[in-house]
């Protein structure tokens, strides 16, 4: 079996205002990355309404569309924006996630990862917000649970940024657990530990600034046996790389090894528990160098739990 790589060219033409840190740069130097990597390559198709309607609501969906400028940019928030051709990389980076899980559970591909932008893990049910227009990983596990049929679906989020998007639109859906582990205090402010979801199905591990992968491995060894209890069908991750050390937007201090660590885990638990099933998304991670080396990492790892 092999592993999948889900990206399409349409994600380099969300255009950001120049300094702004989710920039197109961040594809491409992630691509060039993983370039000489034996990896399934597969274009990610655009999301169809029916499929974002599994977390967001059509008039949220006509909102964004018709949002989009002819030219230039249109200001969403103080940090959400879009360019012409933002809708059609957010379908796709919806749509890619969709695919992926397609693909692992229909047996074609072990793995997948899926490399497109704007990220999606703040998008709340009727509010883009942090960067991000629709809820990629969220979409994807409803996906799983409603056209594939599955029971349980865990989704895993190690971006240093809560992922309250994602939060929100899994808070109510008892067939799935959500666990993330964040820097706090940070932006957005949610992801406290008395945050559990509407049935005990969110686990939140925040992260002091400062700490690093002792901090990190410690949070994260019962949070993995956690998931082995849930025994998910299918592991769903959204992949930040921006805890890392070198990113300008945080405080936590993880190297290139902290991800490949928690990401052999999480594929040590898919192993055992869900025949190896992982789709993950690109979230963050703002220092290009940083972002390139510890995705890398993170997709040698899905290539090797998947050989």
């Amino acid at each position: 079996m092999a592993t999948a790589l889900f990206t399409h060219a349409d994600g380099l033409d969300h255009v950001t205002p120049e300094g702004h840190p989710e920039r197109v740069a961040r594809l491409e130097h992630l691509l060039h990355a993983l370039a000489g990597l034996d990896l399934v390559r597969e274009a990610a198709p655009e999301a169809e309404d029916a499929q974002l309607r599994l977390c967001h609501p059509q008039r949220y969906i006509d909102r964004i569309r018709a949002g989009v400028p002819a030219s230039g940019q249109v200001q969403l928030d103080a940090d959400t924006w879009l360019s012409p051709g933002s809708f059609r990389a957010a379908s796709r980076a919806a749509g890619a996630a969709v695919a992926a899980v397609d693909a692992v559970l229909e047996g074609r591909v072990a793995n997948a990862f899926c490399a497109m932008r704007p990220p999606g893990h703040h998008a709340e049910t009727e509010t883009p917000m942090g960067f991000c227009l629709f809820g990629n990983v969220a979409i994807a596990a409803k996906h799983a649970l409603e056209a594939h049929g599955l029971s349980r679906v865990a989704v895993v989020d190690f971006d240093v940024h809560h992922g309250n998007g994602t939060q929100d639109l899994l808070w109510n859906e008892a067939r799935t657990l959500f666990i993330g582990s964040h820097q706090m205090p940070l932006w957005p402010g949610t992801g406290r530990p008395d945050e559990r979801g509407a049935h005990d199905n969110v686990l939140n591990l925040p992260l002091a600034p400062g700490s690093g992968g002792a901090e990190m491995r410690a949070a994260w060894a019962p949070a993995i046996s956690r998931l082995r209890a849930f025994e998910p069908e299918l592991l769903i991750i959204s992949a930040g790389f921006d805890a890392h050390q070198d990113d300008p937007l945080a405080q936590l201090e993880w190297s290139v090894e902290d991800f490949r660590w928690i990401t052999r885990e999480l594929c040590k638990m898919a192993r055992d528990v869900c025949g190896g099933r992982v789709v993950s998304c690109l979230e963050g991670g703002y220092d290009l160098a940083a972002l390139s080396a510890s995705g890398k990492a993170h997709v040698e790892v899905l290539m090797e739990a998947g050989a």
